[in-house]
């Protein structure tokens, strides 16, 4: 349950308002107190919330003074309705403090200009005085000429009248010229104001309303005049009955009703009423507040796409409000833009089509938390699916540049050597769907160079070379030596041939030579042979071609081709390059964070794809949700990155992509999760608690602005006044808010400060604003001995004793424990010390722990000392020798001996029990009876008598009783009862009716019944009639006989069940017969009564 605290300053005041007039409410609350930011609602009656009423006619205004810490709420009406009158509410909470004030607003029409003097109206025409003519009311008509009056002094006669006695009114009036004056009595009584009768019953009333939360219970309590009176507890008019959930208490003048668990059913008016007089008062209960168990995730997108943001709640059915840069965003303001999803606790605002316009915070408010989440959109970047590869061809082939975009819709042109290429019957450009193609037949030497594509509308480009592979013809004579014709001059470095990870190289090498050379491709020392598999050699009469499907890295390297015949030998170089996107950069962390930024650091990746790192690109996302968000859509070249607008005390995770001229890597591996917070502000209220020769203790409160990264502890230094060497003394941070520093030099000065330290770093120091002296206090020894400890202390033989007693003294005095005079020495007995306390403890006491203890406190040759008495007692033993010592008449006379063990305790007296040697049954004769002897009275002629005694202490009854020893035996004398002979009597008898039947008039639709009763022997048998007609199984009657008195019931008679009634008993000696009328009336409603 909320607390309900006075946090209110300034509350709002009832007040009446001029219809088409502007009111304004102000409402100050003091936040000095509270850990966050008050929660202000204004509401109408009960519930109506007029926060979602915002407009023209309701304004609301919320302003803040750091100085003061106090936040000042206004609501002003605009142009006041009608419909505006009526009760309204303030209601403030903060975490588990609430407070809410009560407020009326009274509408009144635009009053006109009274006549100054309304006194006239009363008066009568003409100056004649009393003998003037008729009542003139002219006055008061709207539209009139103002005659021409003599100036007199002015006499205020209704502040007259509001003084006077009432029997003093009519020489008033007379006096004044007031003729009308039952005119004048009703305006005086409109014009007399209520004052509040003080109340004689009630010291204090109850408040005018009360708040609480569903499931909570609540106290309602008021402080009466009269000690003894009794109230009366209503519920809407209806008076409470105490129960578990209605718990009634009288203490001195308070009464208090507790309710408990309380449920929307007790959202009720209660009434205290005490005699005559009553309190009134109003219970609002609350639901619980709805809380986000999931918070919204920033979300970053390009124009165009769709945005769902997604918030959780922790129960069905709740009310979520969605508001973007502070303006609420409902089904109504949003039109086609927004749209709002309900899916049981989630809750999700979808963005169709997002726009710059949209970007912005966008908040998620239920009544018991909020959330928020940054939405930026950029321009739309265009995908390249499958970029455009190299080509080596030959004269006379086919040239075929493809490439794919992730948009259907773009189009682009292609460019050779930065010329635009235009198409013609050999060089095509086609578009279909997302791939583009630029096919160049029968390819000439004239073809070869950069070929680029570049999309419409994108700054974005796409290269690779087109290389021709020139074939020469030489016509030699037979025996001719092998030639290698290779062309690399196309691939940049010579004979260096580049490929991307994953393509496919085909390498076609023209060779001649007469006869046809052998070709034999080598790859360092090892030989490339394979007809077929993923590398591989394939050979015609004049080419050889060299094939990698899905090129791979430890595809790179040195190749050679080497040709052979009988006429000669000829060998070629080149060297194979394989380039690939980078690794993942590496050990990617946190190194420092701010209240909403972090500072990111991370290794380059360990291989650079064979292609320099172009940059970097940054994601993040909060942990526990699968949603990242692109930190940048432009490459970041350094390896050191702050991530900025993030929520403090929320733990996120980043991950870093490298580029290079090839594409994107992999994610590098996420981050460990950190938390943007702040250091916290400096402790409070820092002050010196104790100070010795080398040590002081120092005690402070926690910082006012502790923040999401919580305390992990405090550091305290010192250093000498005058001095800026502060030294730390404590190694690790201390939890608690005071530590004690030891070893500092005696006599000196010394400066303290404490800082509080977190994971964001260290706050500001809190610093005594003057030097301590390092010097012992004196102060004697004293024993403050609790009040219970000052009289002897009993306790049963088994049970704990557990003695906290507190001393004080300095230095620490030498504290020592005697028993009876003698030093404690018993292990069963405990004792433990403290600067402050002793204690002596017992786990299990016995008989012998009984004594006087005596602790002392001494300082060098100054001491104090207190006794403590302890008594352990137990139950008694049984009495011994018990005997009867003398029997007489119908009395037996009991002596015993007090028992050997009394229980460490005095006897307060005996319980004596007798038992009849035949049933054995034992029955108490005296209680607390003190003296060892009895006598015992009252006992059965001819029975004999065996006594039992049990002996009683504090501790209550022995566990054995002492048995007598001997019986007492109660004679007979000799005397015999001779009875008369019995005669058995008739007691037959006819019907008799003893009691008659009464006539009655009764409430129709209320049960009745009519009653009498009989006598006769045997049993009579009983009819009732009505109107001589018998009454037989009707289920509205219900016959009753209960020894002789016969009941009729009817329920919910009606004027048709009057009538004559009577009841006629019959047996075989007789008859008898009773009758009575019955009268059946309808009560009139009051309305009914008054139209008669």
């Amino acid at each position: 349950m909320s607390e309900l605290t006075g946090l209110f300053v300034v509350k709002p005041e009832s007040v009446t308002a001029t219809k088409g007039k502007d009111i304004t409410f102000v409402a100050k609350v003091d936040s000095s107190n509270l850990l966050r930011k008050p929660a202000m609602k204004w509401l109408k009656g009960k519930w109506l919330d007029l926060g979602s009423k915002a407009g023209k006619h309701l304004q609301f205004k919320e302003t803040y003074d750091r100085n003061t810490k106090i936040y000042t709420y206004e609501m002003s009406i605009i142009k006041v309705v009608d419909g505006d009158a009526g009760g309204y509410r303030c209601e403030v909470t903060s975490k588990d403090k609430c407070d809410s004030c009560t407020f009326e607003v009274t509408v009144q029409a635009v009053q006109e200009e009274q006549q100054d003097n309304i006194l006239e109206a009363f008066k009568r025409s003409g100056d004649a005085g009393e003998d003037a003519g008729d009542l003139d009311f002219s006055a008061l008509l709207k539209k009139r000429e103002k005659k021409q009056q003599v100036v007199q002094e002015e006499v205020d006669v209704w502040e007259i009248l509001k003084a006077a006695k009432p029997c003093d009114y009519e020489k008033i009036a007379f006096e004044y010229g007031i003729t009308d004056l039952r005119g004048m009595l009703k305006r005086l009584k409109k014009m007399k104001k209520v004052e509040p009768k003080k109340s004689d019953a009630f010291l204090r009333k109850l408040d005018s309303a009360y708040s609480v939360d569903k499931g909570k219970r609540i106290q309602l309590s008021v402080e009466v005049a009269d000690p003894n009176a009794q109230v009366k507890w209503l519920k809407n008019g209806q008076e409470i009955k105490p129960s578990a959930k209605y718990v009634f208490e009288s203490v001195g003048n308070k009464r208090t009703l507790t309710i408990n668990k309380c449920n929307l059913s007790d959202d009720a008016a209660y009434e205290c009423v005490v005699g005559e007089e009553k309190s009134f008062t109003e219970v609002f209960v609350k639901e619980p507040p709805v809380t986000i168990t999931k918070l919204l995730d920033d979300v970053h997108t390009v124009v165009g796409e769709k945005v769902e943001f997604e918030v959780e709640v922790s129960e069905e059915g709740a009310s979520v409000r969605w508001m973007k840069d502070g303006v609420e965003l409902n089904r109504e303001t949003a039109g086609s833009k927004y749209r709002f999803k309900k899916d049981g606790k989630r809750h999700i605002l979808i963005i169709n089509e997002a726009t710059k316009e949209d970007i912005g915070m966008y908040y998620a408010f239920t009544n018991g938390g909020e959330s928020k989440a940054e939405l930026e959109v950029e321009d739309k970047e265009l995908e390249v699916l499958q970029s455009i590869a190299d080509l080596t061809v030959k004269s006379a082939e086919q040239a075929v540049f493809k490439c794919e975009v992730s948009d259907e819709k773009v189009t682009g042109k292609w460019f050779k050597d930065g010329v635009e290429v235009q198409p013609s019957d050999r060089i095509k450009m086609t578009h279909i769907g997302r791939i583009h193609k630029l096919t160049i037949d029968d390819v000439k030497a004239s073809d070869a160079g950069d070929y680029t594509f570049v999309p419409d509308g994108y700054a974005l480009s796409l290269s690779a070379k087109l290389n021709f592979l020139e074939i020469k013809i030489d016509y030699v004579p037979r025996q001719d030596p092998p030639k290698i014709h290779l062309d690399t001059s196309g691939t940049g470095n010579k004979n260096t041939i580049t490929v991307v990870a994953g393509n496919k190289l085909r390498l076609d090498v023209e060779i001649t030579g007469e006869p046809a050379p052998t070709v034999c491709w080598m790859k360092g020392d090892q030989v490339v042979a394979e007809a077929e598999g993923r590398v591989r050699v394939e050979t015609r009469k004049t080419l050889s071609s060299f094939v990698i499907e899905g090129a791979e890295k430890p595809d790179e390297g040195h190749y050679s081709i080497t040709v052979t015949n009988p006429a000669g030998e000829d060998k070629a170089e080149l060297f194979i390059k394989i380039v690939d996107v980078p690794n993942p950069p590496e050990n990617v962390k946190c190194t420092s964070v701010g209240e909403d930024s972090a500072m990111i650091t991370w290794d380059p990746p360990a291989f650079d794809g064979g292609v320099p790192v172009k940059g970097y690109l940054m994601e993040r996302k909060k942990v526990g949700s699968s949603r990242w968000t692109k930190l940048n859509f432009d490459v970041y070249e350094s390896t050191t990155y702050e991530a900025k607008k993030m929520i403090e005390g929320v733990l996120y995770e980043m991950r870093v992509f490298a580029v290079n001229g090839i594409g994107i890597s992999q994610p590098s591996t996420n981050s460990k999760p950190f938390m943007p917070i702040a250091p916290t502000s400096e402790p409070t209220r820092l002050m010196v608690d104790d100070v010795t020769d080398t040590t002081c203790a120092l005690k402070w409160r926690p910082p006012e602005k502790i923040g999401a990264g919580g305390i992990d502890g405090y550091i305290i230094e010192y250093c000498k006044e005058g001095s800026d060497n502060w030294v730390q003394a404590n190694e690790e941070p201390v939890g608690k808010n005071q530590y004690r520093v030891k070893g500092l030099p005696v006599g000196e000065k010394m400066l303290f400060r404490v800082v509080a330290v977190n994971i964001a770093g260290r706050s500001p120091p809190a610093t005594l604003s003057q030097a301590v002296t390092i010097r012992e206090i004196m102060e004697n020894p004293k024993i403050r001995l609790p009040r219970h400890l000052r009289t002897k202390l009993i306790s049963l033989v088994g049970e704990k004793v557990n003695l906290v007693i507190p001393f004080q003294g300095k230095p620490r005095p030498v504290v020592t424990w005697f028993k009876d005079g003698i030093p404690l020495e018993d292990k069963t007995v405990g004792t433990r010390t403290s600067e402050v306390d002793t204690i002596l403890f017992i786990r299990s006491t016995e008989r012998a722990h009984s004594g006087k203890y005596t602790l002392s406190v001494q300082i060098e040759n100054m001491s104090d000392s207190a006794d403590i008495h302890i008594q352990v007692v137990e139950k008694p033993g049984p009495p011994i020798a018990v005997h009867v010592t003398e029997v007489w008449g119908f009395n037996a006379a009991l002596e015993w001996k007090p028992p050997k063990d009394d229980g460490n305790c005095d006897i307060i007296g005996y319980t004596i029990e007798k038992a009849d040697m035949k049933t054995k049954e034992w029955f108490m004769v005296y209680e607390h009876n003190r003296r060892p002897s009895c006598t015992v009275s009252d006992l059965v002629m001819g029975n004999e008598y065996s006594f039992r005694v049990f002996s009683e202490n504090i501790c209550g009854l022995s566990d054995e009783p002492g048995i007598s020893k001997n019986t007492a035996i109660i004679t007979k004398t000799g005397l015999a009862y001779k009875p008369p002979p019995f005669k058995e009597k008739d007691i037959s008898s006819s019907p008799k009716f003893t009691a008659p039947l009464v006539d009655r008039s009764v409430v129709a639709g209320y049960a009745t019944a009519i009653s009498c009763a009989v006598r006769g022997h045997p049993k009579p048998k009983i009819i009732w009639m009505k109107n001589n007609m018998i009454i037989g199984e009707d289920p509205k009657y219900l016959m009753q006989n209960k020894q002789g008195v016969l009941t009729l019931n009817i329920r919910k008679p009606s004027l048709f069940d009057g009538g004559r009634y009577s009841c006629r008993a019959i047996n075989d000696l007789g008859q008898d017969e009773v009758q009575c009328k019955l009268e059946v009336r309808v009560v009139q409603e009051k309305g009914e009564e008054a139209k008669k």
